[in-house]
């Protein structure tokens, strides 16, 4: 097993920074390379009956803040109050964006294939509602922080792609550049509320996030 990026830690909750290129958790019986079953054995060592239950997910190719509960009674809790969870990522997305700040709103739908895309139909789609400031530009690229008001699946990826300025490294939504072999999307921030106590966790840039800016 891979050593942990542990970011947090107590009785309920393990809080870790989960790198790109492995998914949360598996789609399917086959998969055993899952960040779900490393957290699974790190708990399982500090005794054998522990458990670890899922609160959220990020994308297999997507890095950074992942929190989980230690038991379920936790992990509904986080979860019926996870709209009010705040969730901050970063991203390089291909050319210069056309304003500074906007909000993204789009109806997304799932197909039969599991491939999210944009829909003019309310009745069948689902609001997503992301929100971007620049950080950083260049003639290439720009970084941007985005804020999350919904957490439909792959909604940052495809909001974005559809103003024709896709994630850095997301083939799957038309990028056209791949210089680190990985999607330059990094859920870099996760802020909560639990009665009186505020949990705030942060991480660093990854590396790859200030190299096309130097």
């Amino acid at each position: 097993m891979k050593k942990l990026d542990i970011i947090y830690e107590d009785k309920e909750i393990l809080v870790i920074n989960k790198p790109p290129h492995i998914l949360t958790i598996a789609t399917n019986k086959k998969e055993n390379n899952t960040l779900y079953n490393e957290v699974s054995t790190y708990v399982k060592k500090q005794y054998p009956k522990n458990k670890i239950f899922i609160v959220h997910r990020l994308d297999k190719d997507t890095s950074g803040i992942i929190l989980f509960a230690k038991n379920p009674q936790k992990k509904i809790s986080l979860q019926n109050n996870w709209s009010n969870t705040k969730r901050e990522y970063l991203a390089i997305v291909e050319g210069k964006m056309p304003k500074s700040k906007d909000t993204l709103k789009n109806y997304l739908i799932e197909d039969k294939n599991l491939n999210i895309y944009i829909t003019n139909n309310k009745n069948k789609g689902k609001l997503a509602i992301t929100s971007y400031e620049v950080l950083k530009e260049n003639n290439k690229y720009s970084l941007l922080k985005i804020n999350i008001k919904t957490g439909r699946r792959n909604q940052i990826r495809v909001q974005l792609a559809n103003i024709n300025h896709p994630i850095v490294g997301d083939k799957k939504y038309n990028s056209k550049t791949n210089p680190y072999k990985r999607l330059l999307l990094h859920a870099y921030l996760l802020e909560y509320q639990d009665k009186d106590k505020l949990y705030h966790f942060e991480t660093k840039y990854p590396l790859e996030f200030t190299k096309l800016f130097r």
